[in-house]
């Protein structure tokens, strides 16, 4: 049984997974809700309330799972924090994933290049970029979405040898189509083929994912585990990013 925690976002999220059999596994429970300031005060009551109502403990999981972000700076602390907590009090290994992973996970390998995107806030997007074989192009950034409707144009998604040779749509995913959809359809046209995301579509992608890497022993250390900010907040300090600098 695996415990699933996503606070990525003001989507936030919990789920327990289910898995008899390496192949088929399922979502048993989830609960998703918008949280208007942050998630400090609704994370714990979630977990407990799908963990009572099923009668399950923190000692009959085998692992937990949990979105590591992009995502909103408190929230991804939130969300560690209370995984942490849990994961030591039980004795349990915790996995950690990328949401864009998360988000794109679905798409990957079906023929289209595919770009998972988050809103970023300040008129900006995170971004992860995968070929049309599931394989990522680079590392997660940040920056406008123009910007990064440059990058795909001038990329080439599609060199695997078993990728169609004209050019494909790219397929567009994640939370930041919500926002940006239209600047993206605008600019990409009939190359675009935006996909609507859902934090239930998230919560069992991450629940997949996590289930994947504890069945391979893809553990995260808990004492270097952090969530991915890609930039530090706006107060408390000067502004950066902490992977790749803006453009």
């Amino acid at each position: 049984m695996l415990l699933a925690v996503d606070t990525s976002t003001r989507y936030a999220g919990v789920a327990l997974y289910s898995a008899p059999e390496p192949e088929k596994g399922r979502m048993i429970a989830s609960r998703s809700w918008y949280s208007s300031v942050n998630h400090t005060s609704e994370l714990m009551p979630a977990v407990s309330q799908i963990l009572e109502s099923h009668n399950i403990t923190l000692a009959d999981l085998t692992g937990i799972a949990v979105a590591l972000g992009p995502g909103g700076f408190s929230a991804l602390r939130v969300g560690l924090s209370v995984v942490k907590g849990l994961a030591v009090t039980a004795g349990k290994p915790v996995v950690g994933v990328g949401t864009l992973d998360i988000e794109a996970s679905s798409y990957l390998g079906a023929g289209l290049p595919v770009c998972a995107i988050l809103d970023a806030g300040r008129n900006e997007v995170a971004s992860a970029l995968f070929d049309c074989e599931g394989k990522r192009v680079r590392e997660d950034s940040v920056g406008t979405p123009q910007d990064l409707i440059e990058e795909i144009h001038s990329a080439d998604l599609r060199e695997p040898k078993n990728c169609a040779a004209e050019r494909q749509k790219t397929l567009f995913c994640g939370e930041g189509v919500i926002n940006w959809s239209e600047i993206i359809r605008d600019e990409m046209k009939s190359k675009a083929l935006v996909i609507q995301s859902s934090s239930a579509s998230r919560l069992w992608s991450l629940c997949h994912l996590g289930w994947k890497h504890l069945l391979e022993g893809e553990l995260s250390d808990l004492a270097t585990l952090q969530p991915l900010y890609l930039r530090m907040p706006s107060i408390g300090g000067p502004k950066r990013r902490d992977i790749k600098p803006q453009r």
